[in-house]
């Protein structure tokens, strides 16, 4: 709404965005990253969809109204243009713990210790990439800041990687500035975090985790990777908590690590990757952005055969990927993912099953009312909720509209090719998990990760240096 005032107040039109309490922050940490920071915004008091239809009245006509008005006869201002750092500029010097406090007060830390961005470590970042420092991938709304090589390599050292990690992180940061990503509603109240599929053979020879504690923080180039992302989604993009304001995350998630595909497995059941059924070859390595906004409970399904699995995935991931599903259906996107351990994998796959055959299952067997779905949506504060009508626009399937029966089942999933299966976890325990995803905004993004032309060489010395010490 902000960014359609503004573009309509650049246009000579008066504008008044309103405005519940608890969005004014974004509301005008948002006005101003766009040039605008005295944009008219009109406060509606509080929590609207907790108050009756008479404080709903009386709000609107004591304090609204009178702040619709206000707004509307009142000038806005341009913000005054912020001079940003150069690349290389020093900003501070001190001890370890001093230059922490500092990038703490600063607010450019996610709360734990960083490794100072020195000159020299970012440097030794940029020997692993043959872009040039400056070169620009995006640029990462909400407060609009330049995506370069220089600050990916920056945020890269803060978050603890290791230089060989670069191609990585380069094709993490292209992936989130794709207008497609929707990078800009990260801040969005459901609280999502961003979740990395990783898949090639990059994954062994960086020493990614993708057998037992998959999820866990712990590896260092699976933790330090899911760490950089939501770092330099801060420091880059301004998607800050409080003190912050792009952040209205109103509980949010914790960070995610990077999901490494377990290739091995994936290639003894004849399956296609993660990657494979984006497109991509077998042999390129991928990483693949999207929100994740929870998971399910750890998913344990028991049988000899792939029906006896596939009751409980639907039962389970369906289940609560089928809570969500309301905007889903709105919006007319949804891209949950489900971890497979190889170990239920591989009863699936003696039974003849394929990846594409799971997702068809679970689309056909995942259902939700229509009841469910009104009422999950008119809580999140949609006012209208026509199926019919959405299935007129050709947003979602005729399945949508083909009874006037509330208590009728329809799909909890938009399609079923859509359904991610990332195959991974601990290969001895029957154990499935599953992510919900947030619709529109961040769907899965993929990207190849492009070595530099010496990468060989490179890795064999990080190699020899390690075994050394």
């Amino acid at each position: 709404m902000v960014r359609a005032s503004v573009v309509v107040e650049k246009a000579g039109i008066p504008t008044a965005s309103i405005v519940a309490t608890g969005f004014l922050g974004q509301a005008k940490a948002t006005a101003k990253s766009l040039g605008m920071a005295n944009l008219g915004l009109a406060e509606y008091p509080g929590i609207i969809m907790n108050h009756s239809q008479e404080e709903l009245r009386k709000n609107v006509e004591t304090v609204l109204v009178p702040n619709i008005i206000k707004v509307l006869t009142k000038p806005t201002e341009n913000a005054v243009k912020v001079n940003e750092l150069r690349a290389t500029d020093v900003i501070f010097e001190g001890t370890l713990d001093e230059v922490n406090e500092f990038f703490l007060q600063k607010q450019w830390s996610d709360g734990l210790p960083i490794i100072p961005p020195t000159v020299e470590r970012v440097q030794a970042f940029l020997k692993f990439t043959d872009h040039q420092p400056d070169e620009v991938l995006g640029v990462l709304a909400p407060e609009n800041r330049q995506a370069t090589i220089w600050n990916v390599a920056v945020n890269g050292v803060m978050a603890g990687c290791r230089p060989e990690y670069m191609p990585v992180l380069i094709a993490v940061v292209e992936a989130i500035a794709e207008p497609d990503f929707h990078l800009r509603d990260a801040g969005a109240t459901p609280g999502w975090e961003p979740l990395i599929i990783l898949n090639g053979p990059i994954a062994k020879e960086l020493d990614f985790n993708y057998e037992s504690g998959i999820l866990r923080a712990g590896r260092q180039a699976n933790t330090s990777i899911g760490r950089f992302i939501r770092l330099y989604m801060r420091n880059v993009a301004g998607l800050r908590i409080a003190p912050g304001s792009m952040d209205k995350g109103s509980i949010g998630l914790g960070l995610n690590v990077v999901v490494a595909e377990n290739e091995d497995a994936v290639s003894e059941l004849g399956w296609e990757s993660f990657s494979s059924q984006r497109g991509f070859d077998r042999s390129d390595n991928v990483v693949t952005v999207q929100s994740a906004l929870s998971t399910t409970i750890p998913i344990y399904s028991a049988g000899d055969t792939a029906l006896d699995h596939m009751d409980t995935l639907v039962e389970v991931f369906g289940g609560t990927c089928a809570f969500w599903s309301h905007t889903a259906v709105r919006k007319g996107k949804y891209f949950p993912l489900l971890i497979i351990s190889p170990g239920v994998a591989k009863v699936i796959a003696r039974d003849g099953w394929t990846k594409r055959e799971i997702q068809q299952h679970l689309f056909e067997h995942t259902k939700v009312s229509v009841r469910a779905l009104q009422k999950h949506a008119w809580q999140i504060g949609f006012s209208e909720y026509d199926l019919y009508a959405l299935v007129a626009k050709g947003v979602v399937s005729p399945a949508y509209a083909e009874s006037d029966d509330p208590d009728r089942l329809v799909p909890a999933f938009i399609k079923s090719e859509w359904i991610g299966i990332v195959i991974g976890g601990d290969p001895g325990r029957n154990q499935s998990k599953g992510f919900v995803q947030n619709h529109d905004q961040a769907p899965p993004i993929s990207k190849k990760i492009i070595l530099p032309a010496n990468w060989q060489n490179l890795v064999g010395k990080v190699k020899k240096s390690h075994e050394a010490h």
